[in-house]
């Protein structure tokens, strides 16, 4: 299994390295005379530098923002059940269920109207939502398996509810809301068609740009291509990096 989800990685690094003669040939190549021009057209690329901006602005601002609100309205639904709030966790996981495209129309209809279309507030805005339902969508279980008790007790040396929340709530779910804030991240990040459908220029983001590298000919240039798949990797692996890297440093100090 791991073969089967790495190896495809790994051929897409080394076809970013190669011309197109050593990938276009019958019998795969493992041995060439690497090259840095396809990186280096990537790069190059004004629209490619404008567009690596605007993902990392409008993820991590989604991001902060379906934590800032999906993490608290997940602790309320995780430990006061009642039909409202179970109305309510279906309602956001049913939000998953729409198509993206019955979503994107009508917002583009209200950003023309507002003026904001192909705005990064725009798009801000609308990963928003994805990002607090899925933040919430996840984050319900990793509340509902820490332990009442210890919360009674923080209670019981004069915690309030907030403190409660951050000091007690937070670092004993930590494991899994770092995995939805993740998952948040990556899947906002790789996100195509509402992108396409909601910008056109100033606020197109890198899945869009990397798109269009399959129209620079008639002859699909698949280095250039490899190159810009690993370009948009690259934020993706840094980011779980840094969480795995955080969650063990966390969990190590804990056993101790």
């Amino acid at each position: 299994m791991a073969f089967m989800v790495l190896f495809p990685l790994f051929w897409t690094l080394l076809n970013a390295f190669k011309q197109n003669v050593d990938i276009l040939t019958r019998t795969p190549k493992f041995i060439f005379t690497p090259v840095l021009d396809n990186i280096m057209f990537v790069l190059s690329r004004q629209s490619v530098l404008q567009a690596l901006v605007n993902s990392l602005i409008i993820c991590l601002a989604s991001v902060l923002i379906g934590v800032a609100l999906g993490l608290p309205a997940a602790y309320a639904i995780a430990r006061y059940p009642n039909r409202i709030t179970d109305e309510l966790q279906f309602f956001v996981l049913s939000l998953r269920f729409l198509p993206p495209v019955a979503v994107a129309i009508p917002l583009m209809v209200i950003w023309l109207n507002l003026g904001l279309f192909d705005t990064r507030l725009a798009m801000i805005v609308t990963y928003s939502l994805l990002t607090i339902s899925i933040t919430i969508w996840l984050s319900v279980p990793g509340f509902q398996q820490v332990p009442k008790e210890i919360e009674e007790a923080a209670r019981m040396d004069g915690y309030g509810a907030y403190a409660v929340f951050f000091r007690i709530a937070l670092p004993v779910a930590a494991r899994t809301l770092l995995g939805a804030i993740a998952f948040s991240f990556v899947l906002i990040w790789n996100e195509f068609l509402i992108a396409l459908m909601l910008t056109t220029s100033d606020a197109r983001t890198l899945p869009i740009v990397a798109s269009e590298m399959s129209q620079l000919g008639m002859d699909v240039p698949w280095g250039i291509l490899n190159a810009a798949v690993i370009l948009l990797s690259i934020p993706p692996l840094l980011l779980l990096g840094l969480l795995s890297g955080f969650m063990n440093s966390v969990f190590s100090r804990k056993k101790k």
